[in-house]
């Protein structure tokens, strides 16, 4: 592993606090793999035997039921995620693939619980980290129970231009099917409602977002801090889509 990645490693919330001699351990006994883009990493239902850590490239987790499938959320660089099947020994509740070539450490399962159990440092951040994920998916359950479509699209795009600096201008950082999987609609959906939002001060071209009136978008996406957030350490960082469900 370079060197520059441990280092990326430790500075993330679930790592920062453990002893390093923890740390140490636990990356002795991890290993870094490459994947193509489009290999399937997981299968939810399958046993967690690694915790994972993206360095390099994007994942997407998703589930399936009865032949349906839906995005839960897209991992970047630095991020993990599976982290509560790989504490609790328990099967994926979640799929993941690459979206382009990536490279991931792979840290076993069973050296993560030894640490849980022996660090208390460590401890707390897991158990920060996981309150964190909860609170995420309650936050995102709220906004697909509560909003319209048209709602949920304009809140998207608020946060995406509040995580590169409230910019007026960005490039959406996945694609439109994910977003609208995502978001609960269908591709088609997504893109009726976009061209709907037009009117209220954004334009789409291509994967470019330019919003050029953001009071206007604002009145529609009504932002709710029990609901849009951000908590006191939400950076973004890990995330293309709304950030703590992507670490873990």
């Amino acid at each position: 592993m370079r060197p520059h990645d441990l280092t990326e490693i430790r500075h993330l919330a679930l790592f920062r606090d453990m002893r390093q001699s923890s740390f140490d351990a636990l990356m002795q006994a991890a290993y870094v793999q490459g994947f193509p883009q489009g290999l399937e990493l997981i299968r939810q239902g399958d046993h967690a035997d690694f915790l994972h850590i993206i360095i390099d490239g994007a994942v997407e987790l998703y589930a399936s039921w009865a032949g349906r499938e839906t995005t839960m959320a897209v991992v970047r660089p630095v991020g993990t995620f599976i982290l509560a099947a790989s504490i609790r020994d328990a099967p994926y509740l979640m799929a993941a693939r690459t979206l382009e070539r990536s490279r991931i450490v792979m840290v076993p399962s069973s050296d993560l619980r030894a640490v849980f159990r022996e660090d208390s440092g460590f401890a707390v951040s897991v158990v920060e980290e996981l309150a964190g994920c909860y609170r995420t998916i309650v936050r995102h359950a709220k906004g697909l129970k509560l909003r319209s479509s048209r709602e949920r699209i304009a809140s998207y795009l608020l946060r995406q231009s509040m995580i590169a600096g409230n910019v007026a201008g960005f490039i959406l950082p996945i694609e439109k099917r994910i977003l609208a999987s995502y978001l609960g609609m269908t591709p088609e959906n997504l893109s009726r409602t976009l061209k709907v939002l037009e009117a209220d001060g954004v334009k789409i071209d291509g994967q470019r977002v330019i919003i050029t009136d953001r009071a206007r978008l604002t009145a529609v996406a009504r932002p709710d801090a029990l609901i849009d957030g951000p908590e006191p350490d939400d950076t973004g960082r890990g995330s293309t889509l709304p950030p703590v469900i992507a670490r873990s």
